[in-house]
């Protein structure tokens, strides 16, 4: 009998008088797209992929502004499944003088995380939540 499994990805972002930034926004629609993805092809092997989006106050922004637009995928931050390195570049108005979180993957800064690359960290991540099902089984045996 096979048991349920969760894949849960976090993802938070600045939000100011109901406004965010630019790349925060299209993030959250490739995020949108690759949550879709990923329940798709992991709905055949009943893994539950759950999304919570948070928010990110102007003052928690100011004192740290690489909790914008941050994603985790079951504790771990998308760059640690990626083997990428966050950074931060100027972004607009909404921001203020803060620079936002950007993402370099290969030699590429993305400054909206791609659904690909979500979608990437995502099956990763479920590959991991069946590390230790062979064990879990008894071996198959024939004759004495």
């Amino acid at each position: 009998m096979s048991r349920q499994r969760t894949l849960t990805i976090k993802w938070q972002r600045l939000l100011a008088d109901g406004r965010t930034c630019p790349r925060c926004g299209s993030t959250e629609a490739e995020l949108d797209k690759a949550v879709a993805a990923l329940r798709q092809a992991l709905a055949p092997l009943e893994v539950a992929v759950i999304l919570e989006k948070g928010v990110l106050p102007p003052g928690q922004f100011a004192q740290d502004p690489m909790q914008s637009n941050a994603i985790s995928l079951n504790g771990r931050r998308l760059e640690e499944w990626l083997g990428a390195r966050a950074g931060q570049s100027a972004c607009c108005d909404v921001c203020g003088p803060n620079d936002c979180r950007t993402l370099e993957v290969s030699g590429e800064v993305h400054e909206v995380i791609p659904a690909g690359l979500i979608i990437k960290a995502g099956l990763l991540a479920a590959a991991r939540l069946f590390d230790g099902d062979a064990d879990d089984r008894a071996p198959c045996r024939t004759g004495a």
